[in-house]
């Protein structure tokens, strides 16, 4: 714990496979936010961005494409991209001893906070294990050289379901808040507690679940799910059969009351329609069109968060270019 006069460290966990300058720009914005340690574990052994990460003192990057690598955690390496998410973040938390709070985040997610955050987590009651960041969902631009847009989503159900449908009138019923992702955050957790486990959205400590979770009010976080038409469509389809889009999810509302999952949802979707259907889809609910941009400020909803991920990387990592 820190003492009483001393901010907090904080840090962050990601398992990625990504290109290096997407990896760069992770590690970068939330060194920027004042991140004291980051574990970057490497799904896919990306030897370039190691030796871009390795030397920066605050950064703790792994290569786990080793059969070595899962022998020394004492399992085999996972099939799912989930389930290797959960062990490499079960192994950043037992190396995590130098910071006070840790986050487990993607490398398509970007903490957006309105103020620092040592000082947001200095602010939580003792007894708060875990602090939840609320989701935002980057809106793709629509023209060159456009700001970057978010939406939000309300927190109660019933305002969120009805903002939703009147957004979306032709998918609105089959999507949670808008979003093509979670709506649940993600979470700060507290280290150094036995018998903490995490998992994707939630932790137990024990058989309690998030035990004195407090909500991260000035706090974001922004995910780029779907940045350009083609970033949609060249992901779609490793999205349906095995990431946020899976078959096993959860549809928005019980298949009783007329609910479709997301993978039945782009499944008809396409069947039907295409690559055309899927973009008529993509451009009523994924881009920063005027209309959609009006919509979403009037309910409150739009958000403009401030990512210069260029400028953090020339910061953070200035000898990059020599070294790739």
């Amino acid at each position: 714990m820190p003492h009483a006069n001393q901010a907090p460290k904080w840090g962050v966990t990601s398992t990625v496979k990504a290109p290096v300058d997407a990896i760069l720009a992770f590690a970068a914005h939330h060194l920027e936010l004042g991140a004291h340690r980051i574990f970057i574990y490497l799904d896919d052994d990306n030897q370039d961005a190691f030796r871009i990460l390795k030397p920066h003192p605050k950064l703790r990057p792994v290569l786990t494409g080793d059969a070595s690598y899962w022998q020394g955690l004492g399992v085999k390496r996972r099939v799912k991209h989930q389930s290797r998410q959960f062990e490499n973040a079960r192994h950043a938390y037992g190396r995590a001893g130098d910071v006070d709070w840790l986050t487990h985040i993607d490398v398509d997610e970007f903490l957006c906070p309105a103020r620092p955050v040592a000082g947001q987590l200095a602010d939580l009651p003792s007894d708060c294990l875990c602090a939840r960041v609320r989701p935002i969902e980057a809106l793709a631009a629509t023209s060159p050289g456009q700001p970057l847009y978010a939406k939000a989503c309300a927190q109660d159900r019933p305002t969120r379901t009805r903002q939703t449908e009147a957004l979306y009138p032709d998918y609105g019923a089959y999507l949670n808040g808008g979003f093509l992702s979670h709506v649940a955050g993600k979470l700060f957790y507290r280290t150094s507690i036995p018998d903490l486990r995490m998992h994707i959205h939630n932790i137990f400590v024990g058989d309690v679940q998030n035990p004195g979770q407090t909500e991260l009010f000035e706090t974001e976080l922004l995910h780029c799910h779907a940045k350009s038409w083609e970033a949609f469509l060249a992901a779609f389809h490793f999205r349906l059969n095995k990431g946020s889009y899976r078959a096993e999810l959860k549809p928005n509302r019980p298949a009783e009351h007329g609910g479709l999952t997301l993978h039945a949802l782009f499944n008809t979707i396409h069947a039907q329609d295409g690559e055309a259907g899927l973009r008529h889809f993509y451009d009523q609910v994924c881009t920063a069109t005027p209309a959609h941009l009006e919509q979403l400020q009037a309910m409150g909803l739009l958000r403009q968060p401030p990512l210069d991920l260029d400028a953090a990387v020339a910061r953070h990592f200035p000898d990059a270019g020599k070294m790739a």
